[in-house]
């Protein structure tokens, strides 16, 4: 596949972004979440592992279990924000996939394969309101090969302003009958895989609005956001856990929802934002929206309070959903 790029190459920090897959010389193959790096480690979530000549999906629990039992050295214990991750160093990255460069290889290499042909079909859609394929890539199953009939597409936008584009774009596709919403079978299925803390109800309203979801000829696409280079701001202080809290809160800035991790912040003297690492809570209130939020509250280096929701990918326990004001 001409997605993948040689060691030597891969091993450059600097190129390895959010929603970009790394594999290493053990047969795994990791989502990166973030930007940032700790003392030269790409961090991630353990994805897939090669058994054969095919790439096996696993859960997070299945990779915690993994890597404890057999692969502990890509278990990271970051100082930063005391917590134990997955991490890989970049020195042992063997193959970096890169969505853009697969999504370019999908519309450029005609293979006849029927989910890369309504990948081609769906980008039209996008192009022809103005937001062109530079801008966009395939991660998930498809970024590597490993898509069956029923795969889902992810597709990743780059940069804020061509995210909230997009969202524009499916937005006013749904109205126009280009794109369908997801039926309920779809959202319960969507709603059982995240395993979230809010109840099914709670789940749909939110996600309804969010406009980063829609099905396009029978197969369910999601949005996410990976910000440009001039967009990012990486936080080097440290936190501290101060155990779980609940609060019922008021966002008065929700411009940086759909980035990960997600912010909003607050209009409260004591506790400045409230962060998301789980993306069921991306896009999740908008200014002015009063929120109930159960996290973890984390003191910065510099005293900055924060509530932290997404301890673990499913956030178990952790939840943000908007609320009447008082």
């Amino acid at each position: 596949m001409g997605c993948g790029l040689a060691s030597g190459q891969a091993s450059n920090a600097a190129k390895i972004r959010p929603r970009d897959f790394i594999e290493t010389q053990e047969g795994l193959l990791f989502s990166v979440v973030t930007h940032h790096q700790e003392e030269g480690r790409a961090l991630g979530v353990l994805r897939y592992v090669k058994k054969g000549a095919c790439w096996c999906k696993v859960n997070t629990s299945q990779a915690d279990s993994l890597l404890e039992t057999h692969y502990p050295h890509y278990l990271y214990d970051s100082p930063q924000l005391e917590a134990r991750l997955h991490g890989v160093p970049v020195t042992r990255v063997v193959r970096h996939y890169q969505p853009q460069l697969k999504l370019a290889e999908i519309l450029t290499l005609l293979s006849g394969d029927e989910i890369e042909e309504k990948v081609r079909r769906l980008v039209q859609i996008f192009e022809a309101a103005g937001l062109y394929s530079q801008n966009l890539g395939i991660t998930g199953s498809l970024l590597i090969g490993a898509q069956q009939a029923g795969s889902d597409i992810d597709l990743v936008v780059y940069g804020q302003k061509n995210f909230q584009q997009a969202r524009r774009i499916i937005k006013q596709a749904l109205i126009k009958g280009q794109l369908e919403p997801l039926n309920e079978a779809l959202w319960r299925e969507t709603y059982q895989r995240r395993g979230c803390s809010l109840d099914f109800q709670e789940y749909l309203w939110h996600e309804r609005r969010k406009h980063n979801k829609a099905v396009w000829e029978g197969t369910k696409f999601d949005i996410v956001l990976v910000l440009k280079a001039g967009e990012i701001e990486l936080d080097s202080r440290h936190f501290r856990k101060q155990g779980r809290r609940r609060l019922q809160v008021q966002v008065c800035d929700g411009s940086s929802a759909f980035s990960y991790p997600a912010c909003y912040r607050l209009v409260d003297a004591e506790i400045d934002t409230i962060v998301a690492f789980s993306h069921t809570y991306v896009g999740q209130a908008k200014a002015g929206e009063w929120v109930e939020v159960v996290g973890q509250l984390e003191q910065a280096s510099d005293g900055e309070l924060r509530i932290v929701v997404g301890s673990s990918r499913e956030a178990l326990g952790e939840y943000i959903k908007v609320i009447p004001s008082p």
